[in-house]
C-alpha cells in the first residue's frame, strides 16, 4: 500500500494545486468516518441513492437477468442490500439456477471482510468473494463469469475529473458483455448552500474525514504529520459543476515523505482532497455515450440520478 500510496503523492503533489487522491480517505477508520457521515442530517446523497435502490431493484436486476453482483468500491455494502434481496427473490422464484454471487471490489481489505461479515449474518447462502484493487489500475483483476451487475454507487464517479472520469467509463465499457450492466449512482446539481453543508456538517464529521487522509499518510509512510497542522474547507466550484474538498495548513508544513518527495505548505496553502461532480440528466447521457454507453434505466428523484447501462450495439 505504501508504494502505491507514494506513487500517487509523486504524482498529486507535482500539480500546479496539489491534490491527494480521495481513495486514500477509506482505511478502517475512514470507512467508519464515512458511514457516520451518510447518517447526518446534511448529507443528503446516500439516503437518496438507497430510496431509488429500493423503490427499482425489481427492473434494475432483472432488466439483464443478473446472477452476478459487482460492488465497486463496495466499503462494508450497506447499500446493496435491496439488489441482493431483489436477486435472491428472483433466483427463488425461478426454482433451481445458478447460484446469486456477489463480488466486492475495493482498495480496503478491512471494508471487504466488514462487508462481507454483515452480509453473510443477512444472507448465508450467499456466494461472496472480495478483490482488493484500485479502480485506476486493477478492473482488469474482476471475475468475468456470470450475467453481472456492476455497480459504481455512492456518487464516487464525481471523484474523477472529466479526462479521468471518460476513462474509467471507456474501461468499464469494454469489459461489459451483451448481457452484463452497469448500474451507476449520480448526485444531480441543486442549489449551492444544499451542496456545500453535505461536505461541511455542523458536527463536524465530514472535517474529521478529510483530516483522516492525513493519518493515513503518517502511518503509511512513518512519518510525523499531524492532522491538526489542517483545517477543513469545502467549496462549490460552478465553473467546473462541483464540490472541492480542501486541507488548508494552518502553520508551516515541511515533511519529508521520501527520498525524493516532499511536503511543504506554508499556512493557508493547501491540498485538494477531493472533487464531487454534480450532473445534470442530459450530461450524464452524452457522457456515458462518450464512454460506449447507453441507458437501459433512468430513475430520480430530483435531486439524485440512479442511471442503469449497458454496451453500445
Amino acid at each position: 500500500m505504501a508504494s502505491a500510496l507514494l506513487a500517487d503523492l509523486r504524482e498529486g503533489l507535482a500539480l500546479p494545486q496539489p491534490t491527494i487522491p480521495p481513495k486514500w480517505f477509506y482505511d478502517e477508520r475512514g470507512s467508519e468516518l464515512f458511514e457516520a457521515i451518510t447518517r447526518l442530517p446534511e448529507y443528503y446523497p446516500t439516503e437518496a441513492e438507497r430510496a431509488l435502490l429500493v423503490a427499482n431493484a425489481g427492473a434494475i436486476v432483472g432488466h439483464g437477468s443478473t446472477d452476478t453482483l459487482v460492488e465497486l468500491g463496495a466499503g462494508v455494502s450497506d447499500k446493496t442490500t435491496a439488489l441482493l434481496d431483489a436477486l435472491l427473490a428472483t433466483d427463488r422464484d425461478a426454482g433451481p439456477t445458478t447460484p446469486i454471487r456477489r463480488v466486492a471490489f475495493d482498495i480496503s481489505a478491512d471494508a471487504i471482510d466488514e462487508g462481507k461479515r454483515r452480509l453473510l449474518d443477512r444472507y448465508p447462502a450467499l456466494v461472496t468473494e472480495g478483490v482488493v484493487g484500485d479502480l485506476d489500475r486493477d478492473l482488469h483483476r474482476l471475475p468475468r463469469r456470470g450475467r453481472r451487475l456492476i455497480a459504481l454507487l455512492g456518487g464516487t464517479i464525481g471523484n474523477y475529473r472529466p479526462a479521468a472520469r471518460l476513462a474509467l467509463l471507456r474501461s468499464l465499457s469494454g469489459r461489459l458483455g451483451s448481457d452484463d450492466r452497469l448500474l451507476i449512482g449520480m448526485d444531480l446539481v441543486k442549489d449551492p448552500q444544499t451542496l456545500v453543508l453535505a461536505y461541511d456538517d455542523a458536527a463536524g464529521v465530514t472535517a474529521e474525514f478529510n483530516r483522516n487522509l492525513i493519518r493515513v499518510i503518517a502511518r503509511e509512510l512513518a512519518v510525523d504529520l499531524e492532522p491538526a497542522w489542517f483545517d477543513h474547507r469545502a467549496v462549490w466550484n460552478a465553473e467546473a459543476s462541483w464540490i472541492e474538498m480542501h486541507l488548508v495548513a494552518n502553520r508551516r508544513v515541511e515533511v519529508e515523505l521520501a527520498d525524493d518527495l516532499a511536503l511543504r505548505l506554508d499556512p493557508g496553502e493547501h491540498l485538494l482532497t477531493e472533487v464531487s461532480a454534480k450532473f445534470t440528466i442530459d450530461a450524464a447521457r452524452t457522457e456515458l455515450a462518450a464512454a460506449g454507453l447507453v441507458a437501459a434505466g433512468l430513475w430520480s428523484d430530483g435531486r439524485y440520478l440512479l442511471g442503469l447501462w449497458r454496451r453500445a450495439d
